[in-house]
């Protein structure tokens, strides 16, 4: 009888093919297939020596090379090709087996497919993969959805390609149907927010002390020794200290200042408010990929009157570095509290089980997310479970108390300059937000009452109140 492969992956654009190729690596058997013959030729002529690849040209004799239960990787793009994907191989698979779709779909097209194929006696697994094409080949984060039956089978082969800190591998399963591609959804959030604070710290030290790229690579540098050890922060330096070829400039100032997005976190925005989340650190960052995108929109405004940018010198210039370094961690500190609330909400709404401490602990490694104090928040949730904000968390609680002036000082800086920090400033109007005694929300509801009848509550006792405000006197009633 011929070998059969462990697993198998369709789709061998990078991300397939990367994946593909760290699952031989670690001594697994895996079926290829992609819709054009020529990129399963191309993977096995060029990287055949890695591993065991039984190459197919036909989805029949992909799902016949497959030991059984067939686990299939899918990994192209999100939506209609996944659809069509699906479609192909479900009616050539058999009851037990597994369809892994591995690419960034959006949880509730995860959720419906499950739905359907479990009705077929098939298993279907949204996983979500964070890293890159760099962290597919050497080892992802992965997040797998689906039954726990599947990831019988699934979790030792993801376990084994995953990114490993300390040994431990980051992978786990996140919970049932769709929650696997939720969490990833929401690491992709986060992610957006993390990198917009940091490229707002990089406009602060640019354009309120007057540094070139290179002296702020060497800060990045220096801070990413400390508490803001992380991938993002480790790159940042790396671009910055880049010298365009061509020109001899600074690589940042030869690229258009348009930044683009594949729609993780719009969803994440989206998902946000309709489970009633405030998750404005994000929120803000991808509208700020999205006014950088509106090129017309800017250039018919540039004339519009601002503060003059002179930078800062003295006393003030030497301390406004550090200052940005308290105010970037607890504004990272905020984005994060704010994603895991998501993660929380959807958790609650879908019923999912899922175990925070575990996720912040498979985001240590092979992720884009990857932080130092991602270990801080896995202990954070480990002491207490159900945690309502990481803010109030010991170490986090102590870090924005010692941040305050720093904060404030560089929000009220950025303003006085006119360089604008949504990251930052948002971070701290729902840090202040949160920790008022009272918040103009009450006017709010008197005015959604005067003019809509919409009632509100009291604080002195229970029930549903109107105000008559067009009558004599205004009485009251309970509505």
């Amino acid at each position: 009888m011929s070998k059969k492969a462990s697993i198998g992956v369709t789709g061998l654009a990078v991300m397939g093919r990367n994946l593909a190729r760290n699952l031989a690596r670690h001594g697994h058997t895996v079926a290829l297939h992609n819709r054009s013959p020529q990129r399963t030729r191309d993977l096995v002529e060029q990287f055949g020596d890695e591993g065991d690849f039984i190459p197919a040209y036909s989805a029949k004799e992909f799902v016949n090379s497959l030991e059984r239960p067939r686990q299939v990787v899918i990994m192209v793009k999100a939506g209609a090709p996944t659809d069509a994907v699906i479609d192909e191989f479900a009616p050539l698979l058999e009851k037990g087996d597994v369809i892994v779709d591995a690419g960034n779909a959006h949880f509730a097209d995860t959720r419906r497919r499950e739905a359907a194929l479990r009705e077929q006696g098939l298993h279907f697994v949204g996983t979500g993969v964070s890293g890159g094409e760099e962290g597919a080949l050497h080892g992802p984060s992965i997040m797998p959805g689906g039954s726990t039956e599947s990831y019988e089978s699934l979790g030792p082969l993801f376990e084994d390609i995953s990114a490993k800190v300390n040994g431990a591998p980051c992978c786990t399963h996140v919970g049932p149907d769709g929650a696997g591609h939720f969490v990833k959804m929401v690491h992709n959030g986060i992610e957006y927010s993390d990198m917009q604070l940091i490229a707002e710290s990089f406009d602060l030290l640019r354009g309120a002390l007057g540094y070139e790229p290179a002296q702020i690579a060497e800060i990045f540098r220096t801070w990413n020794t400390g508490r803001l050890d992380s991938y993002l922060i480790e790159i940042t330096a790396e671009v910055l200290a880049h010298t365009d070829p061509a020109t001899g400039k600074p690589f940042v100032d030869i690229v258009t200042d348009q930044a683009e997005q594949k729609g993780t976190g719009r969803w994440t925005v989206q998902i946000g408010l309709d489970l009633g989340v405030p998750i404005s650190g994000i929120a803000e960052a991808v509208f700020a990929r999205s006014l950088s995108g509106h090129a017309d929109l800017r250039a018919a405004s540039r004339g519009l009157p601002g503060p003059a940018r002179t930078p800062l010198s003295g006393a003030a210039a030497e301390t406004f570095a550090d200052d940005v370094e308290r105010a970037l961690y607890a504004s990272k500190i905020v984005a994060y509290a704010q994603g895991f609330n998501l993660i929380q909400a959807g958790d609650t709404e879908y019923d999912w089980g899922i175990d925070l401490g575990a996720l912040a602990s498979i985001w240590r490694g092979g992720c884009i997310i990857r932080a130092k104090f991602l270990d801080d928040i896995r202990a954070a949730y480990a002491a207490e479970p159900g945690l309502p904000t990481l803010l109030n968390a010991g170490e986090f609680r102590k870090a924005v108390e010692d941040a305050q002036d720093s904060w404030r000082a560089v929000v009220a800086t950025a303003t006085r300059l006119g360089i604008p920090t949504p990251g930052f400033s948002t971070a701290l109007a729902y840090y202040d937000g949160l920790r008022a005694d009272r918040l103009p929300a009450a006017l709010v509801q008197g005015q959604r009452d005067f003019f809509g009848a919409h009632t509100y509550r009291r604080v002195d006792r229970e029930g549903s109140f109107h105000t008559a405000w067009a009558a004599e006197g205004r009485p009251e009633s309970i509505a």
